[in-house]
């Protein structure tokens, strides 16, 4: 699966890092980092639904999209995760339109949906940072803080783990968590 490290004294005791792929994590759910048709696209998005199975597909017509920060939620068919919960980041247009709050809310979205549904685990992948441009460093800054947050307050969510299928992105994240 990947590679794990140690969260800092200053994080939650409730994050892990993985390196890995995140359709082959055995949690309640993983976070689709969708577009707004939710019917499926390039990156972890292409890669959820072909790990899920066309089951999925034929949920998210039903859902009729899902706006920018937004979040909605399926099961996970074919996944060994139970749920997928879709959300909408921000397409990176320079950072004055409003993006960091979006994405932030993507997260918090997520986990809010993930809590209301009794979820108690759930994986990350790194939400706007490929396609859709988002720089790395700031979209993993936005994200442990946002997760951080939203945890310190959580009394249903036991586990989050960010998934990064990359070098960059794992390393950025093992230096966020690691302080």
């Amino acid at each position: 699966m990947g590679r794990m490290v140690e969260n800092g004294p200053n994080f939650s005791s409730k994050v892990e890092l993985v390196m890995g792929d995140i359709t082959k994590l055995d949690v309640d759910a993983i976070v689709n980092a969708a577009n707004s048709s939710l019917l499926g696209g390039g990156g972890v998005d292409g890669a959820i639904h072909r790990a899920a199975g066309p089951k999925l597909l034929e949920e998210c017509r039903d859902l009729g999209g899902c706006e920018s920060s937004q979040a909605k939620i399926t099961f996970g068919y074919e996944l060994p995760a139970k749920y997928v919960i879709h959300t909408v980041g921000p397409i990176w247009r320079g950072g004055n339109e409003h993006e960091a709050e979006t994405l932030r809310d993507c997260y918090l979205n997520s986990l809010k949906l993930a809590e209301a549904k009794g979820i108690r685990s759930i994986a990350f992948p790194n939400i706007s940072t490929g396609v859709y441009g988002y720089p790395k460093a700031e979209a993993a800054q936005i994200a442990t803080d946002a997760v951080g947050i939203y945890l310190r307050s959580s009394k249903g969510i036991v586990k989050v783990i960010f998934t990064c299928f990359d070098e960059e992105n794992y390393n950025l994240y093992e230096q966020l968590l690691s302080h």
